[in-house]
């Protein structure tokens, strides 16, 4: 399975970080491609391409705040959940995606 992922937070410093580590690190366990855009502090970094998008299976927005941008994911199955639960619960944030 292919997942792109959006982290966000609103002082975009720590938890943005913090939280798209954990997402890349549960994926790869899990068996699975990601990719993480965050958008902190310095604003977008490691942007999602055009192909990233279309190519997803689905997107992950671990973001306490509006996502930068959101039109670039229309028509893509989206799970949102709080930046903490990609920090503190990464597995159970998978759960939702396959279930």
């Amino acid at each position: 399975m292919k997942i792109i992922a959006v982290t966000a937070c609103p002082t975009g410093i720590a938890h943005t970080y913090m939280a798209a580590e954990q997402l890349e690190k549960t994926a790869k366990s899990l068996g699975y491609q990601i990719k993480v855009e965050t958008q902190g502090a310095m604003g977008i970094e490691n942007a999602l391409s055009a192909k990233d998008i279309s190519e997803a299976d689905v997107a992950i927005f671990a973001v306490d705040i509006e996502v930068e941008e959101r039109e670039r994911f229309s028509g893509k199955r989206i799970v949102q959940v709080p930046v903490k639960d990609a920090i503190k619960d990464p597995k159970a944030v998978f759960a939702k995606i396959s279930g």
